[in-house]
């Protein structure tokens, strides 16, 4: 018997889950989103609403457990794909690294606050610190050895190492280049 799919509504450029019990499940089941008003919650005994980033809402969807609505339509993936690529630069490159990771069983978060695409976690948010910082670049795009230093410097001030992902769209792989800085 299928099990029926965890409805969320977009609200801007988020998805808003209002069911509390369906929340805490998503959180607790791989964490996605965040409890609204929760910054750093400890497991899932909250009340409160979950937010969806658009990239996990779009992994949820292809999974077959989230059905998102917008003014009592439901949106279809291409819907929402097409939603996800007027937010996000590089949509495609950014959706095969995101899964990639996610299907190796790492929690994917957003990386803005470290001034990259992702933090990554081998076990979750508040149980570890995130020991990745990824970068999605394409092949053809180029970095500045001064950028590399200072994605470098900022990712050893936080203790967690950087790494460019190089996906490719025709095979959806991805190459990781990490880099590890240590002091003489």
């Amino acid at each position: 018997m299928k099990t029926k799919k965890i409805e969320g509504k977009l609200v801007e450029n988020r998805i808003l889950i209002q069911n509390i019990e369906k929340s805490r499940y998503l959180f607790g089941n791989g964490y996605y989103g965040k409890p609204l008003g929760i910054p750093k919650p400890k497991g899932t005994n909250f009340e409160s609403p979950l937010i969806l980033d658009l990239i996990e809402s779009y992994y949820l969807i292809q999974k077959g457990e989230l059905q998102i609505t917008l003014n009592d339509k439901i949106l279809s993936l291409k819907d929402l794909k097409m939603i996800c690529k007027k937010q996000y630069d590089k949509f495609d490159s950014k959706y095969i690294v995101f899964q990639n990771l996610r299907n190796q069983g790492y929690i994917v978060s957003p990386g803005l606050k470290f001034g990259c695409d992702f933090a990554v976690y081998e076990r979750g948010p508040g149980i570890d610190h995130a020991p990745f910082l990824v970068q999605v670049m394409t092949k053809e795009e180029q970095i500045s050895a001064s950028a590399i230093v200072l994605a470098g410097r900022l990712a050893t001030t936080v203790k967690k190492q950087f790494i460019i992902a190089i996906p490719r769209l025709r095979d959806r792989t991805v190459e990781f280049i990490g880099f590890e800085w240590w002091r003489a």
